[in-house]
């Protein structure tokens, strides 16, 4: 039966070799340290705070050892893992807390403000802080931790199908999903990524995106675990540490977005910083523009594209070095045993060069969507195809090419952004009668957004106001970066926003 312990599994074949670099601490860990830390996290979870297979933990902190620790922990005891984004309010946090029912919540006291808020909005079980500073009713990490000792633990069998974590997405209605990702789903990816990518043991990768995100757990993360590399675990992205790791571990792959990319090409240190260790490095989460693969080409540096998403794995294409330059802009030919196929709206694939929804079947797509079982039948047929909402292309050789957006997402510095979640809370706001957001091209994010507004009859209202009161409820990266008041918003006779108008609209104002 296939096994989502990897860090069980791994410190049983190489338990002295290193796991864990900690930038911040400068600390280094073996597989069998990391494999014993993960066994006492799961050991106090179903101990001291009474949880059971099954149960959802929540957990608020950023890039830290500890989260490391719990995300393998999820494996060796049953319990659900809910990771939470660190830069979401306490609002966004208590829709997802209330669909997922947590048993107990683990947060980082940098987010105390947060979570104070959050409690008087929803119940978060039993609380617990990781730093000693704790407010009143609070459990201490360390309390809790202590008070198990070293007591025997033999970790839980867990079924394939078992959900390990619900990594929450937005979509387009903008309320939160929680996407199941089974144990086989965690598994399937570190698997057939070390495979498809050629990872080994001599890989080392940094990690600085969030590990919340998936791109942050399963792009590198498990599968460079699972070939016995290192991962140099960064707390934050700052570009000259970024440079400065990278030498000084030898890293040989390294995983960001294309605003990550251009950040540490424009860094000073982007001219000197010695890559000769460098096997690759890979965009995801947006398309690379192909000037700035050519950036990293003249530094003698392979930058491949690749293309996942939250409900099916966040690897699902692989290509060769030659490959990367000779098909730029493609995201690569589909991964072993990973199903891709473009279709059109009546469902039947396409030929090859013509542009059509992406759809996926396979062992790495997830379980569907927790308590949302609308949701999840409406994201697959009957023959099991997922249907991203992704516009593609699929060449004469195999290889795909992402053409656009189905829907109206857009992408702002790697990170999905819903304009349906924005609109309903622009409509929120008493003066406003109609509202659209849509995503226009920025020089460092990639894109940003632009709302356009109608003020109700008789009333009056500024730019700044909607930026400060859209500012409460929803997190910095998806408020728009520019509010336009305009007389009305072109429609369609059926009633739907003609957003390309407003886009052209932009662009021309914008000249």
């Amino acid at each position: 039966m296939i096994c989502a312990d990897i860090i069980g599994e791994r410190s049983r074949l190489s338990p002295e070799r290193t796991a864990i670099v900690d930038v911040a601490t400068g600390q280094r860990f073996t597989y069998r340290e990391m494999d014993h830390r993960a066994a006492t996290c799961a050991r106090t979870w179903l101990y001291a705070l009474g949880l059971r297979r099954g149960d959802r933990i929540g957990v608020l902190f950023g890039n830290r050892l500890e989260f490391l620790d719990a995300f393998l922990a999820a494996a060796k005891s049953g319990v659900i893992l809910v990771p939470l984004g660190t830069r979401l309010t306490a609002a966004e946090l208590a829709v997802i807390v209330a669909d997922c029912g947590l048993s107990a919540f683990v947060y980082g006291c940098e987010h105390a403000d947060t979570v104070r808020e959050l409690r008087s909005l929803v119940d978060l079980g039993r609380v617990v802080a990781l730093d000693d500073s704790v407010d009143p009713g609070d459990l201490s990490w360390s309390d809790v931790h202590e008070s198990v000792g070293e007591t025997d633990f033999v970790p839980a069998v867990c079924d394939p199908e078992d959900p390990y974590c619900l990594l929450y997405t937005s979509g387009t209605t903008g309320r939160p999903k929680g996407v199941i990702t089974p144990h086989r789903m965690v598994a399937w990816n570190a698997y057939n990524t070390v495979a498809c990518w050629q990872l080994t043991e001599y890989d080392v990768s940094p990690v600085f995106t969030p590990l919340y995100h998936a791109g942050g757990l399963g792009a590198f993360l498990m599968p460079i675990l699972l070939a016995g590399g290192t991962i140099v675990l960064h707390r934050d992205f700052e570009p000259s540490e970024v440079w400065r790791m990278i030498a000084e571990e030898h890293c040989t792959v390294v995983l960001g977005v294309p605003t990550i990319w251009k950040m540490l090409a424009d860094a000073p240190e982007f001219e000197t910083a010695d890559l000769s260790h460098v096997r690759w490095f890979i965009s995801g989460g947006a398309p690379m523009p192909r000037h700035l693969v050519g950036v990293y080409r003249e530094r003698g540096v392979v930058m491949r594209q690749g293309y996942g998403l939250t409900e099916v794995g966040v690897n699902c294409f692989a290509m060769s070095n030659k490959e990367a330059w000779s098909k730029a802009g493609s995201i690569g030919r589909p991964m072993m045993f990973t199903e891709a196929r473009v279709v059109d709206e009546g469902g039947q694939e396409l030929p090859s060069d013509e542009v059509g929804e992406l759809c996926f079947r396979g062992p790495h797509v997830s379980a569907g969507y927790w308590n949302n079982a609308e949701a999840t039948a409406e994201s697959r047929n009957a023959d099991g195809w997922f249907h991203t909402g992704d516009m593609a292309r699929r060449d004469g050789d195999g290889f795909f090419y992402i053409a656009g957006r189905a829907k109206d997402m857009f992408i702002s510095g790697g990170v999905n952004v819903y304009p349906a979640e924005i609109e309903n809370t622009l409509l929120q706001h008493p003066a406003l009668a109609d509202a659209a957001v849509v995503g226009v091209p920025h020089a460092t994010w990639g894109e940003v957004g632009v709302a356009f507004v109608v003020t109700a009859e008789g009333e009056e209202v500024k730019a700044e106001e909607l930026g400060d009161f859209v500012g409460g409820k929803l997190a910095r990266y998806k408020i728009p970066k520019e509010f336009r008041i305009v007389d009305e918003l072109p429609r369609t006779p059926y009633g739907k926003v003609v957003k390309g108008e407003l886009v052209e609209m932009w662009e021309k104002e914008s000249a």
